[in-house]
Parts: C-alpha cells; structure tokens; sequence
C-alpha cells in the first residue's frame, strides 16, 4: 500500500507517476498542513494539476498567503491555483511588495499575468529581459498568458516601447508573428539588438542589411548573425576590415593583454556586450585544430612547469601549483596559485598568458618571473577596466577590469 512517504522517500525522490494516480483529497490535505516537510508538499501539490478538490481550494489559497510558509510550496500553489480569480485582490495588494521571499516576486507577477492583470505587463516585461533564464522563463509566461487572452496589439500598447526591456517583447512578438525584425540590429540597446540577431535565419538579408544599416553598431550585429548562421570567419574578417576594423579603445590595454582577453571572453559575453567585441573574437580566432585543447593545456603545464623551476631557484621553495577552484575549494577560473615557503606569500598565474601577479608581493618572486619571461599585471595594469565587455562575475553582468579577467575565479 502507497503512501505519500513512500512515493516522496526523501528529499529529491519523487515518484512522480505514483502521485498523479493518488486520492487527490489525500494529496490537497497533505499540502494545506504546513507541519509536514515542504519538499513532500510541493511535488504533492504538483500532483494536483486539474485535480483540485474544491472542498480544500480555501485551505490551499490560505497557504499561499501565509509569508510564514516556505517559498517553493507557496510557488507550486500559486501555479497550481492560477485560474482562481478571488487571488488577483491579494497579488495585486502593495503588501504583496515586501513579500521577498525566493521566487515569490517573480511568482506573483507570473499569477497577475496568468490570471489576465494588464496592468502587471511592464513588470511581466522587465522580467522577461532578464539575463537568468529562471526568471526570463517566469516573465514571458505571464506576458504570454495575457497574449493568449488579450491579444498582441492590446499588451504591446500597455507594456510601450520606451525601456529596452519593452522593445526586447515588442521584438519576441513581431518575430512570433512572422514579421521580419532586422531592422532591431539597429537598435540603440545591445540586448535589444542581440536578441534580434539571434532570431535570424536569413544570410542573404542579412547581407543586405549590411548594406543599407544606419549604424556601425547594426552592421557589426548583422556580420555577427551572419557568422553564426554559416561559420565563415574570412567573410567576417572582410566585412570587418571594409567597416574600418571598428572596435572599442580602452586606455592603457595594450595588445597582448587585449588579444588574450578577447580569446577567453570575446566568443561567450553577456548580452549587452559592444558587439564590437564579439566580431573582434571573431576576426582573431585561429583556424580550429582537433589538437587545440591539448595544445593549451600543455602550453599551461610548460609556463607552469617554469613559473616552479625560477622560483625554484630564487630559493622561494614553491609548492606545487593548484587550480584556482581547487585553491578556493570550489569553481574554477583562469590561474594557477603558487604558494611561496611555508608561510601565505603566494603568486597566481594566468592560464591566459604569460601573465602572473600576487595580493601578498615578494619582489624576488616579480623578479624571477619576470626573468622567466612572465608579465608582472601591476596594480595599475590590473585596475583599467575593460569597457564594452560584459563578464558574468558573481551575479553581475558588467565590464571587468584586467587583473579580474586575467585571474577570474568563479565558485
């Protein structure tokens, strides 16, 4: 005989197929008790959807409004109940503001729009732009909740065209509804842009876009599109070289740590990246080898296997090199820690580069690694920020500076 401990053993273990077959009654009961673990009650009130017994939708609605309950029951209720208008009163509340539990904001919002509240679709709209999936995913089903019932036109008027995040929709519906949206690469807002050429299907209009664009902006987005539509770097390149070899001036980055930071960061930036940038990776990129992985990673353990022989013999008694995520226990990066003797003095060198620096500095280690043929990244060097450039870096999506980009660790 089943029960909802047994389909729900532990947390993470669900017998999903277990639970839809159970008495929903049973399951709705379970649910409304917030004395049992809430990672049993959500996927029970999963198991509900289109079950609902109308005896416990009271029970049920009570939880979703206790702020008391944990977020991830009151998430699943409040998808499970999103046809029940007597909620909209309640998301609508100015109280519903300081409910800042995890994923309930952007929950709430979700329900608003589910249950046909225009009046939620520039907030739907704000989330949809946004860079973390979870959320975006939140924000375009709330917005297409109220495309379904009002119409396109009807949420296009209320949500405007004047933030970046209003025309990132207004981009998504022309697109969905067939309309030929190139002439977004255009726009002012780099999101904007790159979500419209990642909509592109077409190389031949996007040549000819190249021909009539009003901006340099919107001629690199639609070589960029291009590029990913056919692989061709040699038309890349000509294209780039015939704009002028645009790309984006920072002070003081000089070739070769710019070269090194455009391989690593300039193929997988952030949305409102320069697409400067993103042709630049492009145009300096290599011929792909099958041997180009292999290649690096003994390019990394020669520099090294250097960076431990000069310290080695300037009698700083290195220990061996360790990753950066094996150094911070976690995550991973672009540099290997050196440490220096028995004590915290420390090097770190770049994967990048012959680049190494050091928070604790032991001039005869700048010494020996300069000797060796590594570039010491001063203070100075390190602190210019790489503008038009945007690195995900511990939740933000912003332009970094040198010293970070070269000895990046992420947990």
């Amino acid at each position: 005989m089943f029960s909802i401990e047994t389909l729900v053993p532990e947390a993470g273990r669900v017998d999903a197929e277990g639970l839809h077959a159970f008495d929903a009654d049973a399951l709705a009961a379970y649910v409304a008790d917030p004395a049992h673990p809430w990672w049993r009650r959500r996927p029970c009130a999963q198991a509900l959807a289109g079950r609902v017994p109308e005896r416990r939708v009271a029970a049920l609605v009570a939880r979703v409004h206790d702020a008391q309950d944990v977020a991830e029951v009151r998430i699943a209720l409040l998808e499970l109940l999103a046809d029940r208008a007597e909620l909209l009163g309640w998301l609508r509340h100015p109280d519903r503001r300081q409910d800042t539990s995890y994923g309930m904001p952007e929950a709430i919002l979700k329900a608003r729009g589910l249950l046909g509240d225009r009046t939620a679709a520039g907030e739907l709209a704000t989330l949809a732009a946004e860079p973390w999936p979870r959320m975006r995913a939140t924000g375009e089903a709330g917005l297409d909740a109220l495309v379904a019932r009002y119409g396109a036109r009807a949420v296009l008027s209320d949500v405007g065209d004047a933030r970046p995040e209003d025309r990132v929709f207004r981009v998504r519906m022309r697109h969905r509804a067939g309309q030929d949206v190139t002439d977004a690469l255009a726009d002012p807002d780099p999101s904007v842009a790159h979500l419209a050429q990642s909509l592109l299907t077409d190389p031949d209009r996007l040549r000819a876009r190249l021909r009539g664009a009003p901006t340099i902006e919107a001629k690199l987005w639609a070589a960029y599109a291009l590029h990913r539509l056919t692989g061709d770097a040699a038309e890349t390149r000509a294209i780039h070289a015939s704009l002028g070899g645009p790309r984006v001036e920072v002070a003081g980055l000089d070739d070769e740590l710019r070269a090194a930071i455009v391989q690593e960061y300039g193929h997988h930036c952030e949305e409102r990246s320069d697409p400067r940038w993103r042709v630049e990776a492009i145009c300096a990129q290599p011929p792909a080898r099958s041997d180009e992985d292999v290649e690096r990673e003994e390019e990394e353990e020669e520099r090294l296997g250097r960076a431990t022989a000069a310290l080695t013999a300037a009698g700083l008694t290195p220990r061996p090199p360790v990753s950066c995520g094996h150094y911070h226990r976690q995550g991973g990066g672009t540099y290997h820690v050196i440490g220096l003797g028995s004590g915290d003095s420390e090097v770190h060198v770049s994967t990048l580069g012959p680049f190494a620096t050091s928070h604790s500095p032991e001039p005869a280690a700048r010494a020996a690694l300069e000797a060796a043929g590594f570039r010491w990244i001063t203070p100075a060097t390190g602190e210019i920020r790489v503008t038009g450039l945007c690195v995900y870096y511990f939740g933000g999506r912003r332009p970094l500076d040198v010293s970070t980009l070269l000895f990046y660790w992420q947990d």
